[in-house]
This record gives structure tokens, sequence and C-alpha cells, in this order.
């Protein structure tokens, strides 16, 4: 086989490589974007923000102190308390007292000590009110977003901050009916987006029961293909991700991803 005869066949091989892989099979991914479930803190009464000991980013831990709201009428009512305390504790020495004495009635004696413990019950109300002026992280996460600053009026359990933990970070994707029965929870899924690690994979932990319509369209056998059912999947690595990023799922992990880059 002369020389030319062999780049020739060469040439030719190389063209079907390339054409090969021109048409190699390429799977686009559902598409779908990252959620995640947030921690909201509020005060239980309204009030003014007066310190914000956070900026949103922050990472925090159980117990951190976030934010201090107003507490005067807070420390007005406890000190009320305690002098209604201090008056009840009196009743019932004296009543006591007598009672020990044999001058006092039985029910001098009982009345007085169900007055001290309403009392003693109304200093432990107000100090927990006083006590819940000062907001703390309940989990460990990341600062989301801050709705109120220093200076402005909180209403009764209207959020101050929201916090993210890694662990409610999702995944949010929708598939065809055609693609449902080969899903099942605690299924692995493969995850790209721009820019990504190759490596990212997420599990599914939940599949809606009902379907949904994308754009909204009549029952029939011609718009079934519209027919889409929810699905919910936890990432291996929710550090990398950032919420209302987008992102396709791969139900296949052996057949390549299409580049999105």
């Amino acid at each position: 086989m002369t020389s030319s005869r062999i780049l020739q066949c060469l040439a030719v091989a190389a063209l079907a490589a390339v054409l090969a892989g021109c048409q190699e099979k390429r799977d686009p991914g559902f598409q779908g974007w990252v959620e995640a479930d947030m921690i909201f803190a509020s005060p239980d009464e309204s009030g003014r923000v007066t310190k914000l000991n956070v900026r949103e980013g922050d990472e925090v831990k159980p117990g951190d102190l976030l934010y201090t709201v107003d507490d005067d009428l807070q420390r007005a009512d406890l000190n009320q308390s305690n002098a209604t305390l201090a008056n009840a504790q009196q009743t019932y020495d004296r009543a006591a007292s007598l009672r020990g004495t044999g001058s006092g009635t039985q029910a001098n004696l009982d009345s007085a000590v169900s007055a001290l413990r309403i009392a003693e019950a109304r200093v432990n109300t107000s100090q927990t009110r006083l006590d819940r002026r000062k907001g703390f992280a309940p989990i460990a996460g990341a600062i989301q977003q801050i709705y109120f600053r220093e200076g402005e009026m909180v209403q009764a359990q209207r959020p101050v901050l929201s916090i993210m933990p890694p662990g409610n970070m999702k995944l949010r994707f929708f598939v065809p009916e055609t693609e449902l029965p080969k899903l099942a929870l605690g299924d692995e899924v493969k995850v790209s987006c721009d820019n990504c690690a190759e490596d990212l994979t997420a599990k599914i932990y939940f599949i809606a029961t009902t379907a949904e319509y994308t754009p909204p369209v009549i029952y029939s056998l011609d718009e079934r293909n519209k027919l889409v059912y929810l699905i919910q999947a936890r990432p291996s690595r929710p550090d990398v991700l950032r919420v209302g990023q987008p992102i396709s799922i791969h139900l296949n992990p052996k057949i390549p991803v299409a580049d999105r880059r």
C-alpha cells in the first residue's frame, strides 16, 4: 500500500471518529435549582431592635447571641412581679406564724400559700419574657438574610433574620411522567452546574405523588408529555452550592453530560 493510500485511510478513519464523537449521545439533564429550608429567628413580643450582633454571611453556632430587642416594658413587669412576690411572702410568713401559735386559721394559711405560688409563677413568667428579648442561634449555620436592622420596629413572631443550616439545602427539579418509573427514594443522581466540580451528586428524598402542568393544559393523550412531577434531593456537598443557583440533574451517570460551560 502506497504512502498516499495510507494517508487517505488515516484521514477517513479520523473523519469517522470525529463524526462518531459528534453523534455521541449527551445527557442534557433535567433543569432545576437550589433551595434551602431556612430557620427564622423572631421575638415573642414586638419591640425595637437595639443591637444586631451578626451580618449576612456570618457563621453561627447554637447559643450565639444574634440580636437584642428593647426590654423596658419587660423589666417593669418583672419589677412589679417581684414586688407582688415580696408582699405574698410576707403574707404567707404572717399566716404561718399565726397558725403555728394557734391564733390563725388553716383557711388563711391555705390562701396565703396559693397567693405565694401565683406570685412566684408570675415572676418566672416575667423573667422568661425578659430573657427572650435576646435572640440566640437555635442551630448552626450561616446568616442568610437580615430583615430588621438596629432601630427598626419588629412585630411579634416576625423574623429578624434567617439562618441556613447546610443540611437543609435541597435540589428541586421536575421530571416527565415517562421518567417517573426510573426513580425511587434514595436513588443517587448526578448534579452539574456552570463551572462546578464534576463529582457532585445528590440523593433523592422526595417524589411528588401529584402531577403538575407547565404550562397548564387539559388532560389528553396528546398533552401527556407535559405532565411533570416534582423531585427533591439532598446534595452530597451543599457547601459548594448557593441558594437560587440553576442546576441540571442527570439520572444516568454513565451517559456523558452535556457541556454547560
